[in-house]
């Protein structure tokens, strides 16, 4: 494959679903922040780049990608063209895009509010335990 790129992020939203009516393709879009460092200067920046998941790939996205989640994602680079109107003018835009071929999911699963972590359930076992056979 000629045009690739691999980056590393976390998931900046849920990822969400379009339907398309007269046919069961679906594309699955979703945003992952990229870290850039300088050795320059000590400030860090947000890269924030838009990724689109087709079909059977989508689904799968859907059922595994959180918000939060740490992911190294893989496809081919296109530019994605819009028109926008700015002050009473249509501008032609364009922003890069990934279209999903692959993807990894890394480090630990985010923690949503009201949920709790393998340890804390553990914990709250020894405590249960603690208090029956103290």
């Amino acid at each position: 494959m000629n045009n690739q790129i691999t980056i590393v992020g976390h998931v900046g939203q849920a990822p969400t679903s379009v339907s398309f009516k007269d046919s069961d393709n679906k594309v699955v879009k979703f945003s992952v922040a990229v870290k850039e460092y300088s050795s320059k200067t000590d400030e860090d920046k947000t890269m924030w780049l838009d990724v689109d998941a087709w079909n059977g790939l989508g689904q799968r996205v859907l059922d595994t990608i959180t918000q939060g989640r740490e992911v190294v994602v893989t496809g081919r680079l296109a530019i994605s063209e819009y028109t926008k109107e700015i002050n009473g003018v249509k501008v032609k835009m364009s922003k890069p895009l990934i279209k999903l071929t692959s993807f990894h999911l890394c480090g630990k699963k985010p923690v949503s509010e009201g949920e709790t972590t393998s340890e804390e359930k553990s914990e709250t076992k020894k405590r249960k335990l603690a208090t029956v056979n103290g």
